[in-house]
Formats: structure tokens, sequence, C-alpha cells
């Protein structure tokens, strides 16, 4: 199993070099390369919906991103640090108004990311949220020489 981590600043211009870096090892893992756009997408929302939960609560540890090689899957683990609410309770620090918008946003990030992987799995509590995309991966073909 390899691993690849990468942590980068809650500011929206790295958003895209996480994207970057995600579609290149997802292509050396074996995701299938018709695949790969879908790959970049979700992980750029993914990653966005993390700067803003960051930004929004004001906190500056960095956003965290692992890449993990499993043996016929590929997996994105995207984390948080904000405090998540409880169904029905306000964030901490959240304004009247800033509940709905926020839970509408984080709502939409989610269907789109469910929109294009097929496989998500989505946690978060008080200490952070975490997505996990994965996708299978297809061996490369053997040479057989003769």
């Amino acid at each position: 199993m390899a691993t690849v981590e990468l942590r980068f600043s809650a500011l929206p211009e790295h958003v895209r070099t996480a994207r970057l870096v995600a579609a290149a090892v997802a292509r050396r893992a074996g995701v299938d390369e018709a695949v790969l756009d879908e790959v970049r997408l979700a992980v750029g929302e993914a990653c966005t919906r993390a700067v803003g939960l960051h930004q929004t609560g004001g906190i500056s540890a960095p956003v965290k991103v692992l890449l993990i090689e499993e043996e016929k899957q590929f997996s994105i683990e995207v984390g948080d640090e904000a405090a998540h609410a409880v169904s029905g309770e306000r964030a901490p620090g959240a304004g009247p108004g800033d509940a709905d918008s926020e839970a509408d946003e984080d709502e939409m990030g989610l269907a789109v990311i469910s929109g294009l992987v097929d496989d998500v799995e989505v946690s978060a509590g008080e200490h952070g949220g975490l997505i996990k995309m994965t996708w299978p991966t297809t061996p490369p073909p053997t040479t057989i020489l003769v």
C-alpha cells in the first residue's frame, strides 16, 4: 500500500495543485483514463469545501489530502478540522443567517461529489470532517516475452 500525503494552506489557489497531484497519482495507481476527469473534479470539490470550512471557521491548520494506492483500488481522503454541527444544531461560531447558506453550499458540494464518485464516505464531527472517495484500478497489462 502506497500513500501520498498532501497538506496545503486553506487558500483557494492551492486547490488546483491538489487536483493535479491527485490526477497524476491516480493515473500512476491504475485508475482508468476515462475516469481521471471525475477524479479531478471530485477532489477539486472536496478541497474547495474544506478550504471554505477552514476560512469560515478561522482555522489556520492545513487541509489534508491522502492519496492511497491499494490492491485493486485507489482512495482519496480529504480532511478538514472544522467543527461540524450535529443534525439540527448550528456550527460553533455561526451567526443567525450563516447556518442556512453554509448548509446549502455544503449539501450542494456533497451532491456533486456523490454524482462523480460511486464509492463515497462522508464523516463529520466536532473535531473535523473527512470525505473518502474510492475508485477501482486496473493492473497494468502483462507483457509476455517469447
